[in-house]
């Protein structure tokens, strides 16, 4: 249920949008600023305000000599924003920038808690907490306490026209309000954050042919996608995935003083476990996908690291904040609801399907007391049945009026898609296999033993990563697969020569497998 705010934004339902990030470059302060102006032109309201939440890189000093001049252009620039559309209203754009501080753990200068921290220090900025917080404030601070909703968005995260309302719509009708359980610690009815559904550009689609198969469809089309989710379907509540609307005095009655310091690197779905969310499916934003495949796997790098640090909320008592007087906090009762807890442990069994498959795969073709075809077939099977089931059932749902051969050319076609992604799935699974487990140990070492790099957004690991587009550069990227190949083929021709056959089809996609990666890749 929404209200209809197309008209305009109620001043008690005051919004403001904002953008948490980092300022590193001139340049990309002016393309931060000229998208903030963007989000703006399609979104014009007087209850609506739009502000960037940055922070400086980490560094090994608390300022560097260039901070000065970077806040200088920032500042200048969001003022001269205001400026422009003065007539509007004097105040619309705001800036938010917080000094480095040290963190003991990282051993660096740094924002605190990065994206988390600054969220939840905005927060109590918007209900009278120190505005010593931020370093550099820009902007009329006196409406800052009216803000009753707060919508957050990623830097490449695009805000359609009109869909503000619709989002502040959806949140501010009765039977959408939260409604908190102090005895249980959480929302117990109604929804705090408020996740829309994301669809890809239509520009970042076609970058690659990586992008054209893993993207999706691209774009805005209301009309003829229904969108179905079986959380929300089912259970009533969707996941926060960091790009959505919250009601701050809700989101900070369950969020504040929860969450213990230097652990927690992916907060989205803890978030929307105590605050309880909803995915909105008829409301669209719009952002980025990565043109590579090296960089796409940079990405879920670090989002299975973040969902193994959060792996202690699967037990009966979670880690607390830490006190006042910097002591560590005692563990809590754990609030979450059932379906909370599965949605993690669903995130950590997903991380662990590459590593299962290829045990699988090696275990059954070295040791397996049945012929390797027989697991050469399991694994395949459990690849490519989605897709198989997914044509058998279009076919039989064959139209009253359409031609048997108009229906099976568009049944093929429409199948031909899912059956790619699943080959490509069995061509990536060593390599994928490497990548999950390296962000598996790394995220136990750093929890259990060094509590170091909890908090490393980026990695070194993903610069390197990142740059690679020659094919000798995907070679030794994915280096894993084909040596997994070569050794795996030795082993067999020497331990069971007559299985090896019925190895080679998998073994030969293996061995090849840095070329599918790299010629997916390319930019079109």
């Amino acid at each position: 249920p929404r209200l209809d705010f197309s008209q305009g934004i109620p001043s008690a339902h005051r919004t403001m949008v904002v953008i948490p990030t980092l300022l590193s470059r001139e340049q990309e302060i002016d393309d931060l600023l000229e998208a903030l102006e963007i989000r703006y032109l399609g979104n014009r309201d007087p209850n609506l305000f739009f502000a960037l939440l940055t922070d400086f890189h980490d560094a090994p000093e608390h300022t560097l000599p260039e901070d000065a001049a970077l806040l200088t252009h920032a500042r200048a620039a969001v003022q001269t924003l205001n400026e422009t559309y003065r007539e509007d209203r004097p105040s619309i754009f705001y800036l938010f920038h917080r000094p480095r501080v040290w963190n003991p753990y990282e051993r660096v200068w740094m924002g605190y808690e990065r994206k988390r921290g600054k969220l939840e220090q905005f927060n109590a900025l918007l209900r009278g907490g120190e505005q010593t917080v931020f370093s550099d404030i820009v902007g009329d601070v006196s409406i800052l306490g009216s803000i009753k909703y707060v919508i957050t968005l990623d830097t490449d995260t695009q805000l359609p026209r009109d869909v503000a309302r619709k989002l502040i719509g959806n949140i501010a009708h009765p039977l959408n309000r939260p409604v908190y359980d102090a005895d249980k610690g959480r929302i117990v009815k109604g929804y705090a954050i408020l996740q829309p559904r994301t669809s890809i550009s239509l520009a970042s689609a076609g970058r690659s042919r990586f992008t054209k198969l893993f993207a999706g469809e691209s774009g805005l089309d209301p009309y003829t996608r229904e969108v179905s989710d079986i959380y929300q379907d089912v259970f009533g509540e969707g996941s926060f995935i960091g790009k959505g609307i919250y009601d701050v005095d809700a989101f900070r009655q369950v969020v504040d003083g929860r969450f213990p310091e230097n652990l927690i690197l992916s907060h989205d779905l803890l978030e929307s476990a105590y605050a309880r969310s909803a995915l909105v499916t008829d409301v669209d934003l719009i952002e980025e996908h990565p043109a590579s495949y090296v960089v796409d796997v940079s990405r879920r790098h670090r989002w299975i690291r973040g969902d193994w640090q959060i792996a202690g909320w699967l037990l009966p008592h979670v880690p607390g904040s830490p006190g006042s007087n910097g002591l560590k906090a005692k563990r809590q009762p754990n609030p979450l609801t059932a379906l909370s807890v599965w949605k993690i442990l669903d995130n950590l069994r997903r991380s662990l399907v590459p590593p299962s498959m290829v045990a699988l795969l090696i275990g059954g073709w070295l040791f397996g007391p049945k012929s390797a075809l027989f697991w050469t077939l399991l694994v395949t099977g459990v690849v490519f049945l989605p897709p198989m089931l997914g044509a058998v059932i279009e076919f039989f749902h064959k139209p009253e009026k359409r031609d048997w051969l108009v229906h099976l050319t568009l049944t093929s076609r429409s199948s031909g898609h899912p059956t790619v992604l699943a080959l490509l799935t069995l061509v990536f699974l060593p390599y994928n296999t490497l990548i999950y487990l390296d962000a598996i140990l790394r995220s136990g070492v750093r929890m259990l033993f060094t509590r170091h790099g909890l908090l490393l957004w980026h990695m070194r690991s993903y610069a390197s990563r990142n740059v690679r587009h020659t094919l000798a550069g995907f070679y030794v990227e994915m280096w894993i697969a084909p040596v997994l190949a070569l050794v795996l083929s030795f082993l067999l021709w020497q331990i069971r020569s007559t299985e090896l056959f019925f190895c080679a089809p998998v073994l030969l996609l293996w061995l090849v497998s840095p070329f599918f990666g790299w010629w997916f890749s390319m930019s079109l």
